[in-house]
């Protein structure tokens, strides 16, 4: 975008500073596989419709207290939440969300990196991905989704869960690529859209198909919001097919028929 093309996106905003008038506010919650695209698509929106956006980060699930669902629970006050499917379903059981408010946003599929200036290792099939596991000094996978998966069932289907025991640790909070790039562990498994953003790594691709576990991220809007019907607009704007391409350069991918909210 030019800079005549980014002007004219913060006219909206401009105005409503210049003449008075208070923008509307949003807080949102989001977990670390959709971040990437949050973190370009976000301003984007809040240029084009006027709007304040408050971004808070924690994980979909797990035991720290940034976690969305311990932040919801101990009465912190968000307009949206962006996080994995299966999470989402739980707080939507628990009486979290606004009826009928949830939109599919993307699916994330698992991938692997090593430190930069290693030498790749292949796991473009299940053999040669058993074989890098086997091979690695030390293995890190995430506390989300992506990590239950590959301590849960990955490395059963692959027939090593007794070997991996010792040298596979769980990594809290943090994305998994980070302590991969100080060095601290061989090679890390996280969803690709998480392994993409950080720096001194090398990406060494996508789990094969036939092992691969794909997340589905999804957002919806909060029973306590006081900004229903903007949440919702939001909702829309990263379900829609103009900010798909955007989308998929982070590592997601589209998902195939995305819904429009309907809060009640």
């Amino acid at each position: 975008m030019n800079q005549t093309g980014r002007f004219l996106c913060v006219l909206p905003l401009l105005f409503l500073l210049s003449s008075g008038v208070q923008a509307k506010a949003l807080t949102v919650m989001i977990s670390g596989g959709f971040s990437a695209a949050w973190e370009k698509l976000a301003p984007r929106f809040a240029a084009q419709e006027g709007y304040k956006i408050t971004t808070v980060s924690g994980p979909s699930m797990g035991q720290s207290p940034q976690a969305i669902p311990a932040r919801l629970a101990r009465g912190e006050q968000a307009d949206v939440v962006i996080m994995v499917g299966d999470a989402l379903e739980k707080l939507d059981k628990a009486g979290w969300l606004a009826k009928n408010s949830r939109v599919e946003l993307a699916d994330s599929p698992v991938g692997a990196v090593v430190k930069k200036g290693t030498t790749p290792v292949n796991i473009k099939t299940e053999q040669a991905l058993r074989a890098a596991l086997l091979q690695a000094q030390s293995v890190a996978y995430s506390d989300s989704a992506s990590g239950r998966y590959v301590s849960g069932q990955l490395f059963a289907k692959l027939g090593i869960a007794e070997q991996m025991k010792s040298k596979a640790q769980m990594i809290e909070r943090i994305p998994v690529a980070r302590v991969v790039a100080e060095g601290q562990y061989a090679l890390g498994f996280q969803q690709v859209s998480e392994l993409l953003p950080v720096a001194g790594v090398t990406f060494i691709g996508e789990l094969p198909a036939s092992v691969q576990y794909t997340t589905r991220f999804a957002g919806a809007v909060t029973k306590t919001s006081a900004n229903a019907q903007e949440a919702q607009k939001l909702l829309r704007y990263l379900s829609s097919a103009a900010v798909q391409e955007s989308i998929r350069a982070t590592g997601l991918k589209t998902v195939a028929t995305p819904q429009a909210a309907t809060v009640q």
